[in-house]
């Protein structure tokens, strides 16, 4: 009797995708996702309050791992008894900590914003310098802080803001496919115009926190839900 063949369980590996076919897929999905974001916040803001560029400095960096909400609060008071870097630079310790203690790691977040009223004051003669280079020698400040403030406050497009919205929304409507923010926003700049770098960040961000929010995303009120795999898009890697 003869034998019959086994048949393989295993399954066929898919090649991935070539890099440049990523690059045109995920320029072509951005350019329908901008559109998208434009129709539905055609006005989008920074969400923290400020009244000027070292007030916006201030904001964006007390505002790690706290919500703006949180900061706002906090802001009046510290921007009303130390409105500018002069007079932030010669605050106490003490004395910040006790009005930024609400934000969480208020101890670092009361160093870094008197460093970098200092350095300011030292270095900058209290200006906000319009370089990024120059900006993230400032304490406390990194890329996403200051392309928040170029972007925002000088028009400046230096970079695309990476927060946890944007980096959770690329990822999910298969943007990127990392969780590095530093590669992420190089994947992102690497397709995305850069006259939509700031707005295109502060529109991701509204989205995240009005309609896809983490826990309980609001998918049949979404506007983006045509771009979204929950949808029946393949990942890019399977395209």
């Amino acid at each position: 009797m003869a034998k019959k063949k086994s048949v393989s369980t295993k399954k066929a590996k898919v090649a991935p995708a070539d890099p440049g076919d990523l690059l045109s897929i995920r320029r072509k999905r951005a350019k329908s996702v901008i559109a998208s974001l434009k129709t539905l916040f055609p006005q989008a803001e920074c969400a923290l309050n400020h009244e000027s560029a070292f007030q916006l400095l201030v904001a964006t960096i007390l505002s790690a791992q706290c919500t703006d909400e949180r900061v706002n609060q906090a802001t009046p008071v510290l921007f009303r008894i130390y409105p500018c870097a002069a007079s932030l630079a010669k605050a106490t310790q003490e004395d910040v900590e006790r009005i930024v203690k609400p934000l969480g790691f208020f101890r670092n977040k009361a160093a870094n914003i008197r460093g970098m009223a200092q350095a300011l004051v030292e270095r900058f003669h209290g200006e906000i310098p319009q370089d990024i280079e120059e900006l993230i020698t400032l304490p406390g400040v990194g890329r996403k802080t200051a392309s928040v403030v170029l972007g925002t406050w000088f028009g400046i497009p230096s970079g695309v803001v990476v927060d946890t919205h944007v980096k959770r929304l690329t990822n999910l409507l298969g943007l990127t496919s990392s969780e590095n923010p530093e590669i992420i926003e190089r994947d992102l700049m690497a397709f995305i115009p850069q006259s939509e770098w700031i707005e295109f960040s502060h529109r991701l961000i509204h989205h995240g926190r009005r309609t896809c929010i983490a826990r309980r995303p609001k998918c049949t009120e979404c506007g983006l839900l045509p771009h979204c795999p929950r949808t029946g898009l393949k990942p890019l890697e399977e395209l």
